[in-house]
């Protein structure tokens, strides 16, 4: 039985098939939805944190043209719930609207829901029809307008780290592996082992049919190397269309593991003594007009655009983690030893490094962003990783020697805390170019108020340590 809601277990699709659309365009949609009897559209874009912020529709209103408007203050919504201090900031008083443009394309089911049902993903423009610059997805569509010019396309594969809980509705309370097939709870690594992942069968087949609904295409899932922790992997495809599938499939999962009495939670680090959670972003650049990649000559050899795409995320990995980390519990995912980096190193095929080059053929030649966490914003973790190597091509930067051995012994350059983070990112002249200074802005402000909040809470650790020995 579903220990959150008994209602919940083995639902029904209500709409197994999305539409696959070639124009941006209403008037292709209109007929797809009314011949499935769609009853709602769900109109949403992603907030600073990635979670979805919008309206639902009926069809009939939303065919109708209506014009769908929100807040402009979602854009300064902290993770507790509050607004960020930007306040005496004239444009913020008076909270104006912005008007939700759908990108058509985006229209996927929602095949969790009691009736046949879409979401679409919107572009956030002014009354006047002007990209909204801060919007996450307005930023990732700056950074790749960059590459556009420049002849080049990304191509990118996110790997997707996620822990499945027993439901924890008491915040103090620790989080533990749920009740697995066997009704035992995994205590220990089991990575990779195929006997794992079967205790989470349910979640996992329902992950299967609600990404199939919504054609959203997994590569594989693994047993990862934490207690109750899996993976999915994305296939390669444009950073764009795979900005959209982590957003969808971080709500996705979500969903599934309700429907099977658990939780699923994308928090850095949701356990100690527990490897984190990370999204690994693998990276390529490919010319527009050959199609070739641009890493690797007609030899088959490295170029100097592979290594200088290298050498911007390693100079450009400080000031960029505070939208890879974007939080006080991210900085307790980036330690030594528990499957994560510490430093902007790069080697072959080396975990130990923040930037990995898997062996691979010429035409697959990449380089895998190891810094990022799986509680980050797609959109705005992949412009800032693409915008660092861009940056790294475009200046000719030069990447220091690959390791070959423990990259930890060379020490830490990343940040040790999101305040340290947050005072590099607003200083970032690189930042502010690529990402939008307004951005810049707004979300070091959305930070900063949000390490103010945490910095009210007295931890048990205090307790323990401080209370009788101070």
């Amino acid at each position: 039985m579903n220990e959150i809601n008994p209602q919940l277990t083995d639902p029904e699709i209500s709409l197994d098939e999305s539409p696959t659309l070639k124009r941006n365009r209403i008037s292709d949609l209109a007929s797809w939805v009314q011949s499935r009897k769609v009853e709602e559209i769900e109109c949403h874009t992603p907030d600073f944190a990635g979670i979805a912020r919008g309206k639902i529709m009926p069809t009939t209103k939303w065919l109708s043209n209506s014009e769908v408007r929100l807040p402009s203050s979602i854009f300064i919504a902290t993770i507790t719930g509050g607004w960020a201090n930007l306040t005496s900031d004239p444009a913020w008083i008076h909270d104006p609207d912005f008007i939700l443009k759908p990108d058509i394309l985006t229209a996927t089911s929602i095949p969790w829901t009691g009736q046949p049902s879409i979401q679409i993903i919107h572009d956030p423009v002014d009354l006047d029809g002007n990209p909204i610059a801060y919007a996450p997805r307005n930023v990732l569509h700056r950074v790749l307008k960059l590459y556009e010019d420049a002849g080049w396309r990304p191509i990118v594969s996110p790997e997707l780290e996620f822990y499945l809980t027993k439901p924890n509705t008491d915040p103090n309370e620790l989080l533990t592996a749920p009740v697995g097939r066997s009704g035992r709870t995994q205590g220990t690594n089991q990575a990779f082992s195929m006997q794992g992942i079967d205790e989470y069968e349910g979640v996992i087949e329902h992950i299967y049919d609600f990404a199939e609904a919504q054609g959203l295409e997994i590569d594989t899932i693994i047993q990862e190397y934490g207690a109750g922790q899996l993976e999915v992997n994305l296939t390669h495809g444009s950073a764009l269309d795979k900005a959209d599938e982590v957003f969808l499939f971080k709500r996705t999962i979500k969903e599934a593991a309700m429907r099977t009495g658990s939780y699923a939670t994308f928090m850095a680090k949701p356990m100690a003594g527990q490897p984190g959670n990370a999204m690994h972003v693998h990276q390529s650049v490919v010319d527009i007009d050959t199609g070739k990649n641009i890493f690797s000559d007609a030899d088959g050899k490295m170029t100097e655009q592979f290594l200088s795409f290298i050498a911007g995320q390693q100079q450009f990995s400080y000031p960029a983690s505070l939208v890879y980390a974007p939080y006080v519990n991210s900085y307790r995912r980036l330690v030594p030893d528990m499957s994560a980096p510490i430093n902007a190193e790069w080697g072959y095929d080396n975990r130990s490094v923040g930037l990995r080059v898997p062996r691979s053929d010429a035409d697959n030649r990449r380089v895998e962003n190891r810094f990022i966490g799986a509680d980050t914003n797609p959109y705005l973790a992949i412009a800032a990783s693409l915008a660092s190597g861009f940056i790294g091509m475009k200046r000719g930067l030069k990447a220091r020697d690959h390791v070959t051995g423990d990259s930890f012994a060379k020490g830490r350059d990343l940040p040790y805390s999101l305040l340290e983070a947050i005072e590099v990112f607003q200083k970032s002249e690189e930042m502010m170019e690529f990402l939008g200074e307004k951005f810049v802005e707004m979300y070091s402000q959305v930070k900063n108020d949000e390490y103010d909040a945490f910095m009210q809470v007295i931890s048990p650790w205090e307790r323990e340590h401080l209370l009788l020995n101070v």
